[in-house]
């Protein structure tokens, strides 16, 4: 399942049939089992348009025996080779009535376990007391994320919109872009399908406007170790 080339010149590829119906509905059964356990933890988000687990693979362990099944593992190690490990993970429920949207923008940070002063790794910033960051561009370059859909997701559900091959423009600002000569896709997935994509691309999604639930396990992995002793906060080796 080569797909690296796409991945590499638009910043995205969709693959559908990843996981089969008896896969997905032992996520769901997983992720249900222990959500409605640990509603207050600080880990979880809740309201009326969003529902989200940050650190999901830390949280919900149970639920990586089915994430990596033997499709995904082919798919990492034939379009990206070995020794890639997860950074994040979050899982977004995005309920049949959201209004929920995200604007246009490249995912510039990596969560890390220490603030140290480092050249080129700028914009620090805290929360619920994990260190976030902008490393050099070069190590975004490298990395990869991984949407598994749970549902099927479609432009009227809160698909994500793309720019392509944008991830190729470097670091950015949206108001830079010249919108009139771009391309852009709104990346429809079928349930049991994945999105891959590189941090760089521009995304954005709208609100759903079909009451249909859209839920997503999003996963950002990285085969690269971080300089003067700073180290990935959730990192998890395959």
């Amino acid at each position: 399942m080569k797909h690296i080339n796409k991945i590499n010149s638009e910043g995205f590829a969709i693959i559908d049939h990843v996981y089969n119906e008896t896969e997905i509905e032992k996520l769901i059964s997983i992720i249900e089992s222990v959500t409605k356990n640990k509603a207050e933890k600080t880990t979880f988000r809740k309201s009326e348009d969003l529902f989200a687990i940050r650190q999901f693979h830390k949280e919900i362990p149970e639920a990586l025996e089915y994430i990596f099944n033997p499709n995904l593992k082919n798919i990492i190690k034939s379009n990206f080779g070995e020794n890639y490990f997860i950074t994040k993970s979050i899982y977004f429920d995005k309920p049949e009535k959201s209004n929920w949207f995200v604007a246009y923008h490249q995912d510039l940070t990596i969560s890390v376990d220490k603030k140290i002063d480092i050249e080129n790794f700028e914009n620090w910033t805290t929360k619920q007391n994990q260190f976030a960051v902008q490393p050099p561009k070069d190590i975004l370059d490298k990395n990869f994320t991984i949407r598994i859909h749970i549902d099927k997701t479609t432009k009227d559900n809160g698909a994500l919109k793309v720019i392509n091959s944008s991830h190729s423009k470097g670091i950015c600002r949206i108001e830079n872009m010249d919108f009139k000569n771009e391309k852009e896709t709104i990346c429809e997935v079928e349930k049991g399908g994945i999105m891959i994509m590189k941090p760089l691309l521009f995304h954005a999604s709208n609100k759903t406007t079909n009451n249909e639930r859209r839920r997503v396990i999003h996963i950002e992995f990285s085969n690269q170790e971080l300089p003067n002793g700073l180290d990935w906060s959730e990192r998890t080796n395959l």
